[in-house]
Parts: structure tokens; C-alpha cells; sequence
């Protein structure tokens, strides 16, 4: 089977493998059907994630169909249209239990997929731990309205849950891109009372407003204006979703004391808390790898009609071109926001 794979850094290349098999009685193997790029997947591209096995494929947001169970498998059966969880986890261990799925103890659990096993940027997929890490999809929802919910959906999903958010709040979101978008139609559900998403794009910015009608859609140069604008000072919950220095200083800055922020953001390096200047704020900052086991309530949202991504897929490409797909994804700009691969 045809599937993308991490040579070494900057490097990776459309290889020749075997079609995965049965390794556990807990595993799964799935027929993709469609996936997408994932900045993350830059990351590894670059060197940054130090964990990243050299070797494997890359890839963790993709739905399919269940190809074939383990002998421990209940929950779902061969013909399956599944969502893939971004994280494995066991759902048996301390973390596991209360939720913390990210932090799953067992030697796979956590984000694993794509970074240090086979991912899904491929024809088909080994799925370890296939009860908790697959969740079926209603004949209903398209693959395209899927797609994202094991990762970039179940992040945004996940930020505005330990956001604590509340209806008649102020959220501040600070970036459009996939993340942030996502945040915004899962913070729309919370009933705030207002909704502000901050980007540097104008292609973005108009992007969002048709998306999404009700939010104010404003560039970095609008904040000092809008943060007069706020009841108390600044935004009640703040969503970071930008992951560069100038957003990560922004997300304390336009937050007001007491306020909730949560880094929903990857970075490619190490970010500085002026700790004098926030001192006096009384800020809870939240960050961390998305706990995505909210998978099946947010498909039961999507099927409501409540939720939707699919206008993000901006381009779709076959697996054979996938490195078309990564130059493209990776120069971005103007009308880029997903891209994804369909291997069949």
C-alpha cells in the first residue's frame, strides 16, 4: 500500500509498505477513506517534535471503514464508517478514567498515531485500542463533515470545555485558522454574548464572518479599540489558537483578571510568561495535548446540524500527489485552510 513516511527531517516521501495487520486483539485495521494534513505533521516535518519515530507514517485526523477487529473488539465490526481518535488510549488506566486521555499510561497511549506509529496518511491504518480510539460514524454525516473530529474538532471542542465558559461570556479567540474556527463554532453553543475572533488575515477574517455571522471578526490592530469595548476589562475566557510569540502574548494581555485562558496552540519553540506583568491579573492558564474523548457527542452535534467543518476542506488532493498537498499546504495563505488526501 501507498503511505507517507517520515525519513528525516525535512524529509518526507511516498513509500511502498505492507498493509498493516492484527497486532493485538484490542486493535483495529481501517480502510481510509479520507484524511487530511495536520500542521502538527509539519512539526515532525521540521525536527520539532523530538518524539517523532523516524520510519513511520505520519498522519492522525482520517476517517474509513473498519477493514478488519481484534478477537476483544466489541464496539465495532468489519464495514464500520469510523472516525479516528488522534490519541490512543486504553480507557482502563488512572488518567484513562478521569478523562485525561492525552496522558493515557499505557506504552502507546496519547498521540501516537502518526508520531510514533503508523499513521493514517495512508491506504489503510492499524488502530491500537479500537473500543475507545474509533467511534462510528451516523449513516447521515458525510466523510467530509467527519473528518475532523478526532483532532482539529475534538481540540476546539476540548478548549472551550476546560475554557469553562459560560453563557453571556465574552470569548476572545485569537486565530482563524482550523483551531480556532473550530473553537468558535463549538464556543457559539455555550450562548455567549459575544464571540470575537482576532486575525492578521483579511482572506481569514472574511472567511470566518460567512462561516460564522454572529462573531466580530477583527486584526491584532483592532484589540487596544475592543478591549474598551468589554464589560469587565477584557475577555471572560481566552482562546489562544495562533501559536506564535505576538498571540501568545496577546491571549493574557486582552484576557480580564480572573479570566480563564486556555493555549489550544502548538509552538515551534519555547514562549516567555512575563510573570511581573501578569501577577496582579489572577489568571488560570490551561494548556496541554487535547483530551479528545468527547468524539461521540461531538458527531451527535454534527448529525444536529449543530456543527459543521467541512467548508474548511479547501482542497483535496489523491494520496499519490500528497506531496503536492504538503507545498501547498505548507506555503498557505490565501484560501488555504485544510487540505486533505483521499487514498482510494
Amino acid at each position: 500500500m501507498l503511505a507517507y513516511t517520515y525519513i528525516d527531517k525535512d524529509n518526507f516521501a511516498l513509500e511502498d509498505k505492507p498493509v498493516p495487520k492484527l497486532c493485538d486483539p484490542r486493535d483495529a485495521v481501517v480502510k481510509v477513506t479520507l484524511a487530511s494534513i495536520c500542521t502538527s505533521d509539519l512539526h515532525i516535518k521540521h525536527g520539532s517534535v523530538p518524539r517523532a519515530v523516524k520510519g513511520i507514517t505520519v498522519g492522525h485526523e482520517m476517517v474509513g471503514v473498519v477493514e478488519e477487529v481484534g478477537s476483544a473488539i466489541q464496539n465495532v465490526c468489519r464495514g464500520d464508517r469510523v472516525c479516528v481518535n488522534v490519541e490512543t488510549f486504553c480507557g482502563e488506566c488512572w488518567f484513562c478514567k478521569r478523562g485525561y486521555v492525552n496522558n493515557c499510561t499505557d506504552k502507546n497511549g496519547g498521540w501516537a498515531l502518526g508520531c510514533r506509529i503508523d499513521g493514517g496518511q495512508a491506504e489503510y491504518v492499524r488502530v491500537p485500542f479500537a473500543d475507545t480510539n474509533l467511534v462510528k460514524i451516523p449513516e447521515s454525516v458525510s466523510d467530509e463533515r467527519a473528518l475532523f473530529v478526532g483532532d482539529v474538532l475534538a481540540t476546539g471542542y476540548w478548549a472551550v470545555k476546560i475554557s469553562e465558559a459560560e453563557e453571556g461570556d465574552e470569548i476572545l479567540i485569537i486565530g482563524a485558522g482550523p483551531v480556532g474556527l473550530c473553537a468558535a463554532m463549538c464556543a457559539r453553543l455555550k450562548k455567549p454574548s459575544r464571540i470575537i475572533l482576532c486575525e492578521k488575515s483579511a482572506w481569514r477574517r472574511s472567511f470566518a464572518k460567512k462561516l460564522l455571522p454572529e462573531a466580530e471578526c477583527v486584526s491584532p490592530a483592532d484589540m487596544p479599540e475592543i478591549k474598551r469595548t468589554f464589560a469587565r476589562g477584557g475577555a471572560d475566557r481566552v482562546l489562544e489558537c495562533g501559536g506564535n510569540a505576538q498571540t501568545f502574548d496577546m491571549a493574557w494581555r486582552y484576557a480580564r483578571p480572573n479570566a480563564v485562558v486556555v493555549v489550544a496552540a502548538l509552538y515551534d519553540g519555547a514562549q516567555v510568561l512575563p510573570l511581573p506583568d501578569m501577577y496582579g491579573k489572577n489568571l488560570t492558564l490551561k494548556f496541554g495535548g487535547v483530551d479528545g474523548c468527547d468524539c461521540e457527542e461531538i458527531l451527535k452535534l454534527i448529525d444536529e446540524s449543530k456543527i459543521d467543518t467541512s467548508p474548511l476542506i479547501t482542497h483535496t488532493f489523491a494520496l499519490k500527489d500528497i506531496a503536492a498537498a504538503y507545498d501547498l499546504f505548507e506555503r498557505g495563505g490565501d484560501g488555504v485552510l485544510k487540505v486533505a488526501v483521499r487514498p482510494f
